[in-house]
């Protein structure tokens, strides 16, 4: 299925080159799906653009670039509408020929790592951690399929002050650390929170234990290592229920790094870009200013000798382009976070350890809010477990398919429930909040994603009473199955751009117009019943339908029911 825009786009180009120069031909003919039927396929407004930079009549120049442009092997003849529009309709054949080409695509030999998810050890995952892992799956699934070796990282908290407390409250309360789970280990965070902030004896032995911690001491290493195992065995089990990719092959957590802070600190220091500031090391960096004007310090080192997180995110930074040589490294982490990775992404280039070659991004995400407009929490102001979350979407969904025959109503139930959450995740833009809404979550009607697995099984229950699927698209009669099959031609265009801006919610959307489509294809064009070439060609149109579906909901991490 190769997608047939870019090669109009081109020709548009050259065309433009032919007949006004070649300076002209470097302008995008900005192809867009023609918003009418009687508009065609394709929409061009190259001519009016062309003919504001040339000071000429906008039909004028639109009759010229039909003149100079050479597309009668792919489209009718092409029309000038308006005050100057090209309306581009391809030829029955070129459409069927493109639908009936597989998707496929090379090897960009690019490693792109994605750093997504990042929970705490010894807290419980919340909803603050659904985006970042539902997107962070996404934009890895795309990735991979469109060519690049992605490699999956989860920056997942495992270091710090907040063990040290932990450590020490208990030894005080003489626990055996191997009786506690991940709740026991959250209530235990808790009470060292307090006791820290209300004893500063107590506070100086944490700070002492962090110490014992860095320094590889076994009895606080055991305590610290039960914590973490704990914690990632939980993930795991939040992971699988959410359909995440995310294995524990995957995590590499603030802790591989501690070794190599020291190093940090002494090559940004040999390189002049440390400065001493109340104790502290910290970089100042060009253009870096606060609301009152005075320069934000990256702090490498604090006062007390101890490393923040940004000497980790540097050393991240390092080890990702030094050790796993990547080409692209991609955070996805709330947006509260830009000015920290701005810094640190400048900071890390000042360095040299981030090449001009290698693209660093942040992609950034709004808030989930509840129905009240705020983010959302419990009912008592508490943060929401996302186990909680998605154990009641799951609910929702199986209430859904009561009374529905012929399914496995449990898988099914997890498949619509988990897929609905992770849709409305990412149908919108991802630097946008969203309302948590259930009900409009799990809805069979609408931009949803029951709808489009409901499509998608339709399909499948169409298919297998035709007993037969597959074969090439021999005709295309009808508007409405032109209209399927030319947005089926989009599928590669829409993934790549989904790879390039990372904005998943671009193929919500064309997923949604598809699964439209396929509904007034269904009204206006009798499958089953058809015959001969008709019902052939038809039938080769679900299948190919079909597979776009699968792999669309498949890259946005969605199970794809063949039953509802």
């Amino acid at each position: 299925m190769p997608a047939v825009l870019p090669v109009l786009a081109t020709r548009l180009s050259t065309a433009a080159a032919t007949a006004f120069g070649s300076a002209y031909g470097e302008l995008d003919p900005e192809l867009r799906s023609a918003t009418k039927p009687e508009f065609g396929h394709y929409q061009s407004n190259l001519a009016l653009r062309l003919g504001n930079a040339l000071r000429r009549p906008p039909r004028e120049i639109a009759a010229g670039l039909v003149e100079a442009l050479d597309v009668t092997d792919l489209c009718q003849p092409v029309e000038i509408a308006g005050p100057g529009f090209l309306n581009l309709t391809l030829l029955p054949s070129i459409l069927a020929a493109a639908v009936n080409e597989p998707v496929t695509f090379t090897s960009r030999q690019q490693r792109v790592v994605v750093d997504y998810s990042q929970p705490n050890v010894a807290k419980q995952m919340h909803v603050g951690h659904l985006r970042s892992t539902v997107i962070g799956d996404a934009l890895c699934n795309v990735l991979a399929f469109v060519g690049y070796d992605v490699i999956r990282q989860n920056h997942v908290g495992d270091w710090g002050t907040q063990y040290g407390m932990m450590i020490e409250q208990l030894l005080e309360e003489d626990l055996d650390p191997e009786t506690l789970d991940l709740r026991g280990l959250q209530l235990l965070y808790e009470r060292s929170r307090k006791h820290f902030d209300a004893d500063g004896t107590f506070a100086d032995k944490s700070r002492a234990r962090v110490v014992l911690l860095q320094a590889g001491d076994p009895e606080t290493r055991a305590s610290w290592r039960r914590m973490v195992d704990v914690s990632l065995d939980d993930f795991d089990q939040v992971y699988a229920l959410l359909g995440s990719q995310l294995t524990r092959d995957d995590v590499v957590g603030e802790s591989a790094y501690n070794d190599d802070l020291p190093r940090i600190v002494d090559e940004l220091t040999q390189a002049g870009l440390l400065t001493e500031s109340d104790g502290a090391l910290c970089a100042f960096l060009p253009g870096f200013t606060g609301r009152d004007g005075q320069p934000l310090p990256v702090i490498v080192r604090k006062s007390d000798g101890g490393f923040g997180y940004s000497a980790t995110d540097l050393a991240a930074v390092r080890h990702r382009v030094a050790t796993l040589h990547a080409d692209r490294i991609v955070y996805v982490v709330d947006h509260r976070q830009a000015l920290h990775f701005d810094q640190i992404f400048t900071l890390a280039r000042a360095a040299g350890w981030l090449p001009p070659t290698t693209a660093a991004e942040h992609v950034g995400f709004g808030t989930v809010l509840g129905p009240d407009g705020k983010p959302f929490k419990t009912r008592a102001g508490g943060t929401v477990k996302l186990t909680t979350l998605l154990d009641e979407a799951v609910a929702r969904a199986d209430a859904l398919l009561e009374g529905r025959e012929g399914i496995d109503r449990q898988a099914t139930a997890k498949a619509v429930g988990i897929g609905a959450v992770k849709y409305a995740d990412l149908s919108s833009d991802r630097v946008n909040d969203y309302v948590f809404d259930f009900d409009r979550m799990v809805a069979m009607t609408g931009n949803t994603g029951p709808y489009l697995q409901y499509a998608h099984a339709r399909l499948t229950r169409l298919l297998s009473k035709a007993n037969e699927q597959g074969g090439e698209i021999k005709e295309l009669k009808e508007p409405t199955e032109e209209r399927l099959a030319l947005l089926l031609t989009g599928f590669p265009d829409v993934v790549l751009q989904v790879a390039e801006t990372l904005q998943p919610h671009r193929l919500c959307t064309y997923l949604y117009d598809v699964a439209t489509a396929l509904s007034a294809f269904y009204e206006h064009c009798p499958v089953l019943t058809s015959e001969g070439e008709t019902r052939a060609s038809r039938i080769a149109l679900c299948t190919a339908t079909r597979k776009v579906l699968h792999d669309g909901l498949g890259l946005l991490g969605m199970a794809a029911p063949d039953a509802m």
